[in-house]
């Protein structure tokens, strides 16, 4: 694949209390044949992340419609999984008008950094506004994904939910400091909320230069044609680069990481890190829109695919 980047498409101005900076982990949602909703986080002053949404042009994805003034869901209550910060990372729509927000909630530890589990927001307005399902999580800890059970992507297709999210048990040591180490599961569920407490390994950590891996983001191009976007936390460069894969069932894949063909710049706000991609077809055009330097502090960027 061969990618046009575009540039930075939207960052925060700092003015709400909610969305001092950063806007992470781009999440495309096609609202009509005019409208690209990016759900998207922002973090306030303390670096703890709340959702909202800024629409884009479906035609051109570099021209900003309307942004949310509000965050359409807050951090949770002291003490509960998300109370730290709520990263969304999957939108579906399983029935008309509904539409199932999937998000990573963070939680602030004292042995260990932190936890990273899911849950769940539910829209009845299309996307306007949101509701926990729950204060708990739906993918709680358990003895095989004991510290992460996050960065959930969600297909609703074939009668069936289907998740593909990030879990692990372990941290590693990275210059000095304890870094999380996750792979990559799978599981489906008959409603989206009930899901069994250990998911199938679907892509394993399998590089000595790799930790981690980020939130997948996965597309179906035919019955048996499947292709996952995704995050590689590299050990040398301490920070994302993207792979791609390839899979005839979305469980089994092939990684396909040189062929993904968008990488760091030599000079510009993706220069360090680039990550959380998220692709969305638009008629005859493609585009990927992603995060760089430091987890999206200078906003969403987009390219558009050429070859």
């Amino acid at each position: 694949m061969r990618w046009n980047k575009l540039g930075v498409v939207w960052k925060p101005d700092g003015k709400s209390p909610w969305a001092r900076s950063h806007a992470m982990g781009p999440t495309p949602f096609r609202l009509d044949d005019e409208v690209i909703r990016l759900f998207v986080t922002c973090l306030d002053e303390q670096g703890r992340g709340r959702p909202g949404y800024v629409d884009v042009s479906a035609s051109d994805p570099t021209r900003v419609l309307r942004v949310s003034e509000h965050p359409l869901l807050d951090i949770g209550e002291p003490g509960t999984f998300d109370d730290n910060g709520v990263m969304v990372t999957s939108v579906i729509e399983p029935e008309r008008g509904t539409l199932y927000m999937y998000y990573a909630g963070f939680e602030i530890c004292t042995k260990i950094r932190y936890r990273i589990l899911t849950g769940l927001a539910v829209s009845k307005d299309g996307g306007e506004t949101f509701t926990r399902y729950s204060k708990a999580p739906i993918l709680d800890r358990s003895d095989s994904e004991l510290y992460f059970r996050g960065g959930p992507f969600a297909l609703h297709e074939d009668g069936a939910f289907k998740l593909w999210y990030v879990a692990g048990s372990d941290w590693t040591e990275l210059n000095g400091k304890s870094m999380p180490v996750y792979d990559l599961r799978f599981q489906t569920s008959p409603d989206g909320i009930n899901w069994k407490s250990e998911g199938q390994l679907s892509m394993s950590i399998s590089q000595e230069d790799e930790h981690g891996f980020g939130r997948p983001w996965v597309v179906r191009r035919g019955k048996n044609d499947y292709q996952i976007f995704y995050s590689v936390r590299r050990r040398s460069c301490a920070a994302y680069r993207l792979g791609y894969a390839e899979s005839a069932d979305g469980v089994n894949w092939a990684r396909m990481d040189d062929s993904m063909g968008l990488d760091v710049s030599a000079d510009a706000f993706d220069s360090d890190a680039i990550m959380y991609s998220a692709v969305i077809s638009v008629d005859e055009r493609t585009y990927c829109f992603y995060n760089g330097n430091s987890f999206g502090v200078d906003g969403i960027a987009v390219a558009e695919r050429i070859a």
